[in-house]
């Protein structure tokens, strides 16, 4: 693929998401997610591996919700988005948050010099894959730094809907795209060979969310609210990580370290 195409399709992803947070960008409600369940479980993953006092980055942080949930509960972290109509000037200076406008590309820190980097769903929006970024973030890290990282994971939900995609005539144009921003779905094996691949040690992958692949069947297992699951989808949620981890995990966790 040209260069020319490449930037024609990570304008047109960073336009998509201008435009998400232009329609949605209500803090409190972002914020409140947090209290779910399969937060709450992401949460006792990845906060035993950083330290309070350091700089740690949010790289892609969107409202800001996680950064003002972390620091609320005494860690250093600021963050960066590309897209600077997510970053709003009134909430974060009323919450007192060190956010700005920056690409995961090329950051505004110097070499060696964060002790933690977090990554929720960003890397997999970029068509010529997530080893530019990832090379950033090992470049800003100190030796000994953490990266946390998630992204989607292929699941049965994604399998499903596919095959419906490609058996029923018309459905995908009577239910709509799902998104107008560039995708992709890394299986944990192939993200974890992409870490290592821009130098960091791989520590830990955990699949995540069991509960939100649910909810991507239905009503039935949705709960009144913001992307919550309902009572069903957190017992589906909780059972299907027992017994199927990976094929029905919505993300994966990968934790490294910058040797």
């Amino acid at each position: 693929m040209g260069v020319l195409s490449m930037a024609t399709t990570y304008d047109h992803t960073r336009e998509a998401w201008r435009d998400i947070w232009l329609e949605n960008s209500d803090f409190e409600q972002e914020y409140g997610t947090l209290s779910y369940k399969r937060a709450q479980d992401l949460f006792k993953l990845y906060l035993p591996f950083l330290t309070r006092h350091d700089l740690i980055l949010e790289a892609g942080c969107g409202l800001g919700h996680v950064v003002y949930y972390l620091r609320q509960r005494g860690y250093n972290v600021a963050g960066v988005d590309y897209v600077p109509e997510a970053l709003q000037p009134e909430i974060a200076h009323k919450l007192g948050l060190p956010l700005m406008a920056a690409d995961v590309h090329q950051l505004p820190y110097a070499t060696d010099s964060l002790n933690g980097y977090l990554s929720f769903g960003v890397v997999e929006h970029f068509e010529n894959g997530p080893m530019a970024a990832l090379r950033e973030a090992f470049r800003v890290l100190k030796p000994g730094g953490v990266l946390i990282l998630t992204v989607p994971h292929p699941n049965f939900v994604e399998s499903l809907r596919n095959f419906a995609n490609r058996v029923i005539p018309g459905r995908l144009e009577r239910v709509g795209k799902r998104a107008e921003y560039y995708e992709s779905q890394p299986d944990h094996r192939s993200m974890a060979r992409f870490i290592e691949q821009a130098g960091f040690k791989v520590e830990r992958s955990e699949p995540i969310a069991h509960s939100y692949t649910w909810y991507g069947l239905g009503p039935l297992f949705r709960a009144p609210g913001y992307y919550k699951s309902s009572a069903l989808g957190e017992v589906c949620g909780t059972v299907s990580r027992w017994l199927l981890p990976w094929a029905t995990a919505f993300g994966s966790l990968t934790i490294a370290r910058k040797p």
